[in-house]
């Protein structure tokens, strides 16, 4: 319910602040004293557009705050989702509109989205006048009339999940069609870049080792020419390295009786000789294997020129990025080739899905259907109470070609207030009073089997007088012990039936005029429902008239 509305600077509004009651409370005032002024506020704070001209003239920033109590609502779920604080008893909305049109939206002090604002204000206030009945045109507000009064609430839960499982199918389903058709549109590419690197039988560090070889090949001569004469060096019988160390040898042997530490150079010549007589066996041995072979250097030379130009085509580096590529073509082709089996599993998987959907949003069509019935008699019932005797109500199915998250059912409300007319969907046949009021009968008559929101019926009486606007008044006054209600009214019948009364009035100050609201004392009441059977010039009569619709003794 809406607790308070607080107005800082909006058009004519310099300062309000109002405490709103439970139950059916009620707004009058003259024509133009400015009840539109704070309807317009209070959907600002809902989430309304607003431009510079909202802000009241002179002043640098226009501000509205409403608090609601919001316990009844179950709407934890959307703070938690939206990370805001949740605090079901004062639940702040706020919005600032600065001279230059900026505007900022906040919920229990914390800066929000506009969008934010106005998906919860769609939970707190329903704001309904002649001109805001498109509400009730449209077909998702008409099924959920149904669910409500059907009670569906279990089945439409098991729908869901039913549902859900069915689009999670579906939409793999998609997925995987996309793919294969995209795959198969790219096949003969795949399969030619497989058979590229496949023919080219590459190898993992194949090219280190080729690029070594290359550089062998590329300088036989200078290193065959190298180890010949390394080898001469080494082992010449005349000047040779081996022969010098042989001789060195002999002499370190022949004086080792004579000089203390001799024989251990001798050792340390013949360990030197050793290992240079096994370098000098295999340099010997290599010079004989070195030589030039012109055939071994081209198949080098070509076989580079494949790694390169794969590399260059494909843009990578090495013989293992290709290879890595080769494995992901080879395995797309193999999903290319697996597509036929995992559609078929895949659809399976979605029509069995699609059948349980299916069952289910049977039986929710079942309880809609049933509950319509019903529905459809008391709406009629309720319409002829309020003067449209003529009234014939239907709801009418249509089922959809798929399912949706809500079911299978389309509704259409069709109505007709004269004999011999047929009937049409509400919003090409009703006038705007009928729609006021059926939608006033639909309100009342779901009040009892869910938790609406706070409702403002903004002149809906206009057209009816006398004994309707007393029954409309019954209406309001019983909706409004179940839910907040608050109507703007100029037909004094209704507005005597409210628990609390607002008046709205203006007040010229020195330099403008100001749109002020106050509760009524009780005599206050009857002067005013005097004022409005009366006209300005109040008779003992209207007064006596008032004390009677106020049940006053």
């Amino acid at each position: 319910m809406l607790k308070s509305l607080h107005i800082r600077n909006f058009v004519l509004i310099d300062r309000l602040d109002i405490t709103f009651d439970q139950g059916f409370s009620v707004i009058t005032g003259e024509t133009g004293a400015g009840k539109s002024i704070i309807l317009g506020a209070l959907a600002l704070v809902l989430g309304g557009r607003a431009d510079a001209k909202s802000a009241r003239a002179g002043a640098d920033k226009c501000v509205i705050e409403a608090e609601f109590d919001i316990s009844a609502y179950g709407l934890e779920t959307f703070f938690q989702e939206n990370d805001l604080e949740y605090d079901p008893t004062s639940c702040l909305l706020r919005r600032e509109l600065s001279a230059t049109g900026k505007s900022r939206a906040f919920i229990n002090d914390s800066p929000v989205s506009l969008a934010t604002v106005k998906e919860l204000g769609g939970h707190l206030i329903d704001i309904h006048s002649q001109h805001q009945n498109l509400l009730l045109a449209d077909t998702r507000f008409q099924l959920n009339v149904v669910d409500v009064m059907a009670q569906t609430t279990d089945l439409q839960r098991a729908y869901a999940e039913r549902f859900q499982a069915y689009h999670d199918a579906e939409s793999r389903l998609d997925e995987l069609k996309d793919a294969a058709e995209r795959n198969n549109q790219n096949e003969d590419y795949l399969r030619f870049q497989v058979e590229e690197l496949t023919t080219a039988r590459l190898k993992a560090g194949e090219q280190a080792e080729l690029e070594e070889e290359l550089k062998t090949l590329s300088h036989a001569e200078e290193i065959r020419e190298a180890l010949f004469r390394t080898a001469g060096m080494l082992g010449d019988d005349d000047a040779g390295a081996l022969i010098r160390l042989h001789e060195a040898l002999g002499l370190m042997e022949g004086i080792k009786d004579y000089l203390p530490g001799a024989a251990d150079y001798a050792e340390r010549i013949r360990t030197a000789r050793l290992d240079l007589e096994d370098l000098y066996a295999d340099i010997d041995h290599l010079k004989e294997d070195v030589d030039f072979d012109p055939e071994r250097m081209t198949y080098v030379n070509d076989r580079l020129n494949i790694i390169y130009s794969l590399q260059r085509k494909h843009r990578v580096e090495s013989v293992e990025a290709l290879l890595s590529l080769q494995a992901d073509f080879e395995a797309r082709l193999a999903a290319i080739d697996s597509f036929d089996e995992r559609l078929a599993a895949l659809t399976r998987e979605r029509d069995e899905a699609l059948q349980d959907v299916l069952t289910q949003a049977d039986a929710l069509t079942r309880r809609r259907t049933e509950a319509a019935a019903g529905v459809e008699r008391e709406i009629a019932e309720r319409m002829r109470t309020l003067g449209v005797p003529n009234t014939r109500f239907r709801i009418d199915f249509t089922r959809r070609a798929r399912p949706a998250a809500d079911g299978m059912d389309e509704v259409a409300f069709l109505f007709s207030a004269n004999k011999n007319e047929a009937l049409s969907p509400v919003a090409q046949t009703a006038s705007g009073g009928e729609i006021s009021r059926l939608m006033l009968c639909i309100k009342a008559m779901i009040a009892g089997f869910a938790a609406l929101p706070a409702i403002i019926f903004d002149e809906i009486d206009t057209g009816v007088s006398g004994d309707i606007s007393d029954r409309m008044a019954d209406i309001m006054q019983t909706l409004g012990h179940r839910m907040q209600v608050i109507t703007i009214t100029h037909q004094p019948q209704i507005a005597a039936k409210g628990a609390a009364h607002y008046y709205v009035y203006k007040e010229d100050t020195a330099d403008r005029t100001l749109t002020r609201i106050r509760p009524l004392t009780p005599d206050e009441r009857v002067g005013e429902i005097a004022r409005m059977l009366s006209g300005a010039s109040l008779t003992d009569a209207a007064i006596a008239n008032a004390r009677e619709l106020l049940d006053m003794k």
